[in-house]
């Protein structure tokens, strides 16, 4: 059985990262452009599984290839906490999980050589410390929560601030690699 190409469906230099620790480099790195608004009402979990499945699809696939497309979503409660476009959102959304728990869901979408979408979602819980005004004001300035689900990197700077963390690391920073390699195990790749 011939193993297929890989085609990442994310701009995203972590997920690149997190596929190479797994030993899986991409043949092609397409981005996708999709709406990636929430439904009226949507529930984090299922938003983060329809935004994994929407990106894969948008990116089109040429005969032999799979499609592998991930989404992280951070969500408190059922409220579903934007990407970080800037620093008075990222401001905003550590103010609001200072001293909570959030969930992080990861859901990751492949869509096979034969056109069989599957999809994978991990669950994990973060909780940040109590944050001052100094702890927030230095972390914005940092820049490091630019671009970044909740304007925060786990695997950056904001690890010193979370004395709790309950599921996937991977899936926090941006792809759930037991998932991703379940995935790919059952679409023909040797990972």
């Amino acid at each position: 059985m011939t193993v297929p190409k890989l085609v990442l469906a994310s701009s995203s230099p972590r997920r690149r990262e997190l596929l190479a620790q797994i030993g899986v480099v991409p043949d092609r790195i397409q981005s996708p452009d999709i709406d990636e608004t929430p439904h009226a009402g949507e529930l984090p979990r299922i938003y983060a599984a329809r935004m994994a499945a929407e990106k894969a699809a948008a990116v089109p696939r040429e005969a032999g290839e799979c499609v592998l497309a991930g989404d992280t979503t951070v969500a408190l409660g059922r409220r579903i906490m934007p990407p970080a476009r800037d620093n008075d959102t990222v401001r905003a959304c550590l103010k609001l999980m200072s001293g909570r728990r959030h969930r992080v869901f990861s859901g990751v979408a492949l869509i096979a050589a034969d056109g069989t979408l599957r999809r994978k979602l991990s669950e994990s819980i973060v909780k940040f410390k109590r944050l001052s005004s100094a702890e927030i004001d230095a972390y914005v300035d940092s820049g490091e929560g630019l671009g970044k689900a909740a304007g925060y990197a786990i695997q950056g700077r904001a690890a010193a601030l979370i004395p709790f963390m309950s599921g996937s690391y991977t899936g926090v920073v941006g792809l759930p690699l037991l998932e991703t390699r379940t995935l790919l195990l059952t679409a023909g790749f040797h990972v």
